[in-house]
């Protein structure tokens, strides 16, 4: 084995380079954890318990540390190009203030100036292009059958809802509305039958007591008959 390649590995095995990991850590942060970069900041690394330390800017960014954690550790080790961190603490928020992360430029970059660029005004190769597209694509391809059968089912589907639900003819302003019509329909329909039931009901009534009466007046005849006959 070479001179490099045994300090190398007795480095590795002896784990002298974990200590100095923390600080690889902290410069990476921003690669690290981008969407957490500016209000997570990486505070300090246990290279014996192999804990990375994080601090969030307030509680919801506390919670989304929470549920990232996996994927920071993953994203942390794959950087440093061995599993040298086990576990994520995250503190309490504000508890250490988060840096603001190298390399953002504060300032938005300013929109380009000028008219918006639309299909009238764009360039003769975007033009070219287009038209290129259009030449190649294939127009669509209809069967005529299918399409004679899609015009007679929603034709026949018009005629049912017509059917079941027909509009309703012009009345005047003074005039019930439909609604209101079927409405007085019904109540009169229902009147009618309720006094049609009244009516067979006292028939039927009237009926009863003339059968009970002519009961008993046949009775009162067949005892004064058999008076006197005895």
């Amino acid at each position: 084995m070479g001179l490099g390649s045994a300090i190398g590995a007795l480095v590795t095995e002896r784990a002298w380079e974990l200590p100095a990991a923390g600080a690889t850590l902290r410069e990476r942060w921003a690669a690290i954890a981008p969407e957490l970069a500016g209000h997570v900041a990486a505070v300090s690394y246990d290279a014996d318990t192999g804990q990375l330390t994080v601090c969030p800017e307030s509680p919801a960014w506390a919670t989304k540390a929470r549920l990232e954690q996996t994927r920071i550790i993953a994203a942390a080790n794959q950087s440093s190009g061995r599993a040298v961190v086990r576990t994520l603490q995250i503190l309490a928020p504000g508890t250490v203030p988060v840096p603001e992360p190298a390399g953002l430029d504060p300032e938005p970059a300013a929109a380009p100036a000028g008219p918006p660029r639309t299909r009238e005004t764009a360039s003769d190769g975007y033009r070219r292009t287009l038209a290129a597209h259009q030449e190649a694509a294939p127009p669509p391809r209809v069967d005529p059958g299918i399409a004679k059968a899609v015009e007679r089912q929603t034709a026949a589907m018009r005629e049912l809802s017509r059917r079941a639900f027909p509009e309703p003819d012009t009345v005047p302003d003074d005039a019930p509305a439909p609604i209101e019509q079927a409405r007085t329909e019904r109540r009169r329909q229902a009147d009618a039958s309720h006094a049609a039931a009244l009516r067979r009901a006292r028939a039927e009534r009237a009926a009863r007591k003339g059968q009970a009466a002519d009961g008993v007046i046949g009775r009162a005849a067949s005892a004064s008959q058999l008076g006197r006959t005895a």
